[in-house]
């Protein structure tokens, strides 16, 4: 399985990820993309060297992977160059910032290590949980929940047709690639003197490939935005989920839980 292979593959799990029969996923769109921008908007509000009362956010994705029944190892495989990318955000700090914050027998702990610290902490659980959410809501859901919020038609069309097709740029590059390498035998990979022809070629193919696909779509009776079908009302349940996982991100975001219990042992 070449990368085109492995990227199709990763695309269609991740579909079939958000349309299980779980609790979960029956839970209300417009919902779950609240809490999900709520707690991306709280996380990144802790100051930069509040890392003990920021550690407390990891709960919403821990418990939401559990009960998601979300493997965990998986999904950090497959976003470990994002997170990578936003672990190095803050590696420069503690070169910057040489203030001493705490010290530890005699290694002395600076400001800039606990920034960076919590700068990737940060990064890690916003990743997570925008994760979350598509792993757990289709891309037709999170497009409606969108619309729900007047979110201007032309923009959940391009985010649904950038998603949903974007297999289909794959498809076509995996035939590009393969037709290369049949005229190429015994090269590893495209040879770098090609990839602008390589890249013209993809980009005239997909011009022509989303030209039939518009005119299809027309036929249908496309008229400048989908109607998404099943639509859903909001339940109590729903509602009870909303003030039940606010509050609990409110909590952990104005009181240090983790200091506090710890006293108690103390």
């Amino acid at each position: 399985m070449n990368k085109f292979d492995r990227a199709i593959h990763e695309i269609q799990t991740m579909d079939s990820m958000a349309e299980r029969d779980q609790w979960v996923n029956r839970i209300h769109p417009l919902v779950k993309l609240f809490i999900t921008v709520f707690y991306i908007a709280t996380v990144v509000s802790f100051p930069r060297y509040a890392l003990t009362g920021l550690l407390g956010m990891c709960l919403y994705p821990i418990l939401l992977f559990s009960a998601a029944e979300l493997s965990f190892g998986e999904s950090l495989y497959r976003l470990r160059i994002v997170l990578l990318l936003v672990c190095a955000v803050g590696v420069w700090n503690p070169f910057f910032d040489r203030t001493v914050y705490a010290q530890i027998g005699s290694f002395a702990v600076t400001g800039g290590m606990v920034s960076m610290l919590t700068l990737m902490a940060k990064g890690i659980f916003t990743v997570l949980a925008a994760y979350l959410l598509i792993a757990t809501t289709t891309i037709e859901k999170i497009c409606y929940a969108l619309r729900l919020l007047h979110i201007p038609k032309l923009f959940v069309t391009q985010v649904l047709l950038i998603y949903r097709y974007i297999t289909v740029l794959l498809a076509e590059a995996e035939r590009m690639s393969q037709a290369y390498a049949l005229r190429a035998p015994g090269q590893k990979g495209i040879h770098h003197k090609v990839w602008g022809t390589f890249l013209g070629g993809l980009l005239l193919r997909s011009m022509d490939r989303a030209q039939e696909l518009y005119e299809s779509m027309c036929v249908r009776g496309y008229r400048g935005e989908f109607y998404y079908g099943n639509r859903q009302r909001v339940k109590a349940a729903d509602i009870a989920y909303l003030l039940l996982v606010a509050a609990g991100i409110l909590l952990f975001r104005f009181v240090p839980v983790f200091e506090v219990v710890g006293s108690l042992f103390v």
